[in-house]
């Protein structure tokens, strides 16, 4: 899963950045995209090692995709924004400091997720109607006139200040625009990066549009507290009052934003937490570990986690009748532990 941090020059975003991978930004990709991974904090994923003692371990992980800031006069702004069109999250960074006004960066990133997108859809109208003025089969004109009409319905969505939202969209409509992999159809979350001072950060979350999930802390204090020993973080933390966002917390949080959840594998050689849609199958996760998996999918064999890590092991799981069998079809949930039973 790929979370595109973008947020206006000097909001601070590199620094979150930082903070989140441990991967110091390189002023080469200031024009382009930068990636490393986040880690996904889950003590289960320990708990299981207990259970099946595996040669390794794997926790899921976020790809944080770093882009080169914004400009507040949206020149240039949808083809920076066009180097996330492909992640699954949008975690929009604010500056939340002295002479910044985060509600008005709210408002102009929102116009600049809806510029970006009628561009992309304008500009696939026009190259519909281009085709349809030429002589085609049938068969080929009456699905490029459902692509135009239902375009130009989101095109007015669009025009009038409405971000798509998926849950309001209907399936035909889906199926028309998420090939573009629209902005605005995207989940978001919002991270206000305030002064290294300020004695109350959580007051600037007012700003922020009711329904999104939010945060505020000072990213470059947090950042230095990072490459400090514990002990002497927690006397700066003392002396000065300030830092204490937790990192793991907040990867969780973004995670969660993002509509993922959790399920895990386990046997002797590995055990391995994996991200997965929220709604995903059992076909879903048997793809996500292994293409042939799903393919020759049988069913699968479900167990809580919690109750695994309860019952010490598979055996003892099985005996307490806690193992479930699952059709392709069944809906996973953040706790699973799944084995996969899969014909050649």
């Amino acid at each position: 899963m790929k979370i595109g941090l973008v947020g206006y020059k000097g909001s601070g975003k590199s620094t979150l950045f930082h903070w989140l991978t441990g991967i110091k930004p390189d002023p080469s990709h200031a024009h382009t995209a930068q990636s490393a991974m986040a880690v996904v904090p889950d003590p289960r994923v320990e708990a299981l090692q207990k259970i099946y003692h595996p040669k390794k371990a794997t926790p899921a992980a976020l790809e944080i995709v770093d882009t080169p800031g914004l400009s507040r006069t949206h020149e240039g702004n949808a083809a920076r924004l066009a180097l996330i069109r492909e992640a699954g999250c949008l975690v929009f960074v604010v500056a939340a400091f002295e002479g910044c006004e985060p509600a008005a960066d709210l408002k102009t990133f929102l116009e600049d997720l809806l510029l970006a997108d009628m561009e992309i859809v304008s500009g696939r109208i026009g190259r519909v109607e281009d085709s349809l003025k030429k002589p085609i089969p049938r068969h080929e004109r009456e699905p490029l006139v459902h692509e135009q009409q239902t375009l130009k319905i989101v095109l007015g969505a669009l025009e009038a200040g409405q971000l798509l939202r998926p849950e309001e969209m209907t399936d035909e409509q889906l199926k028309v625009t998420r090939p573009f992999r629209l902005l605005s159809e995207k989940p978001r979350m919002v991270i206000l990066n305030t002064a290294d001072d300020d004695p109350d950060p959580e007051r600037f979350l007012r700003a922020v549009p009711g329904g999104l999930p939010a945060a505020a802390f000072p990213a470059r204090i947090e950042l230095e507290l990072a490459a400090m020993g514990p002990e002497e973080r927690a006397e700066f933390q003392r002396e000065m009052g300030v830092g204490g966002a937790d990192r793991d917390q907040l990867i969780r949080k973004i995670m969660e934003a993002s509509g993922q959840i959790t399920f895990f594998t386990g046997n002797d050689k590995e055990v391995r937490a994996w991200l997965l849609p929220r709604g995903g199958t059992a076909l879903d996760a048997a793809g996500a570990v292994h293409t042939d998996l799903a393919r020759g999918f049988i069913r699968a064999e479900v167990v809580s986690s919690d109750d695994l890590i309860r019952a010490g092991s598979e055996r003892e799981a099985k005996a307490k009748h806690l193992v479930r069998q699952e059709p392709k079809d069944y809906v996973v949930r953040d706790e699973d532990v799944l084995l996969i039973r899969f014909s050649v």
